[in-house]
């Protein structure tokens, strides 16, 4: 038998036992033994829940005994989480972790423990919910020099930008509406202004870079500025507007961005839509791979964290996750990274084309139905640092988007 605690019964917590319970003959069958949840930490009661059994309140319960071999953690924020996790690695424990926040921050310190103890700290719920990515990372790609990592990673943005594209609704009407259907939070904040997918790509550059990549330091837009008219211009482009999580080598750099992108609809991100989400990975010997699935809900981030447990069972003794050196990794500035340009401007486009011309390049211009004294164009490929010392130029620039080659 192979006895594990479970610290949170919130959403992930609960959708954890619940997996365990309705699927525990096949993952009793896939671990070869049986796992047994022994104690539940929260700081409530659930009367009348069957749980309430092993509902515990005091942490040290879990680290002091012996017979607890693997840990879940599904409490969310950095405290007390770091805390109890890095006490049960300490003592022995496997840890599995839904926390990207917790990853993000001390991922390499925490993967670091658990290899000097030969155990394991494994967190594929972390990033992309259900979805699949962190153990292909870890295991069926290593051969491979990891050249991109693009996601949407975020299903609460996505699903307010496909109701924004399809429905041409504006951005507090569908704000509004996600919020009611429980998609987003009552202070959405780290849904629509990228923080979520921010600390998501920066696991991603850790994984696939071997170095620790600060959430801090990579360049995080959300979708705020994100109206009904840029899809508008979108449409009349044949394109589409998503919230994309990049990493991508650039020779001996990485560099990292979240942001809003403009997407053709040969790109293989074109067709997500509502609360989906998908990693497009690019290898130098694979070459391209996608992992689609759903990336947030209780039952699906359960599975993925279950599977994480079924994975700590079944090598008890042998440390087989990847780490990244806690040594820093500096990332490639914004301003030297090179992108196309999509710009709404003030104004009718012969009377400035001319001097666009002379500032960007080449442009194509972009007009879009029924709106009237503003255009749009397209530039050529240029760097960040470049467009931004052309847009001074221009006070009737209204927004710009990048483009998703």
């Amino acid at each position: 038998m192979v006895n594990i605690a479970v610290m949170g019964y919130g959403t992930v917590g609960s959708g954890v036992v619940e997996v365990i319970n309705t699927n525990g003959a096949t993952i009793n069958q896939r671990v070869g033994d049986e796992i047994h949840i022994k104690y539940v930490l929260d700081l409530r009661d659930f009367p009348g829940d069957p749980i309430q059994e092993k509902i515990i309140h005091d942490f040290d319960t879990i680290v002091n005994d012996p017979e607890i071999q693997i840990v879940v953690e599904v409490m969310g924020g950095i405290e007390p989480a770091y805390t109890f996790v890095k006490k049960c690695l300490l003592a022995g424990k496997s840890v599995a972790t839904s926390n990207k926040a917790l990853v993000a921050k001390h991922g390499a310190e925490l993967l670091s423990i658990a290899r000097e103890r030969e155990i394991n700290f494994l967190f594929e719920a972390s990033v992309g919910g259900g979805i699949p990515i962190i153990r292909p990372l870890n295991s069926s790609m290593t051969a491979d020099e990891i050249e991109e990592i693009t996601g949407i990673l975020n299903g609460t943005t996505n699903y307010m930008l496909t109701k924004m594209f399809y429905e041409g609704a504006d951005y507090d009407e569908v704000l509004k509406e996600a919020q009611a259907k429980g998609y987003a939070e009552r202070n959405p904040e780290a849904d629509v202004e990228g923080h979520d997918a921010c600390r998501k790509i920066a696991i991603l550059s850790s994984l696939i870079s071997g170095r620790q990549v600060d959430f801090e330091d990579i360049y995080t837009e959300g979708i705020t500025e994100i109206t009904k008219e840029d899809m508008l211009y979108a449409k009349a482009m044949g394109m589409t507007i998503k919230l994309l999580a990049s990493s991508r080598r650039d020779g001996d750099h990485l560099h990292a961005i979240v942001a809003p992108h403009l997407l053709r609809s040969d790109h293989p991100l074109y067709s997500v839509n509502d609360v989906f989400n998908a990693i497009f990975v690019h290898g130098n010997v694979l070459g391209d791979a996608m992992f689609y699935g759903s990336g947030a809900g209780k039952l699906p981030t359960a599975s993925a964290v279950v599977s994480d447990v079924v994975d700590e069972a079944k090598h008890l003794h042998r440390n087989i996750m990847t780490m990244w050196k806690s040594e820093k990794l500096t990332l490639q500035p914004i301003a030297d990274t090179s992108k196309q340009f999509f710009v709404r401007i003030k104004g009718e486009a012969e009377a400035l084309r001319a001097h666009l011309e002379s500032k960007f390049g080449p442009i194509r211009i972009v007009q879009a139905e029924s709106l009237d004294g503003e255009f749009g164009f397209l530039t050529e490929v240029m760097t960040e640092g470049e467009y931004a010392k052309c847009a001074e130029e221009f006070p009737g620039i209204l927004h710009m988007i990048r483009v998703q080659e």
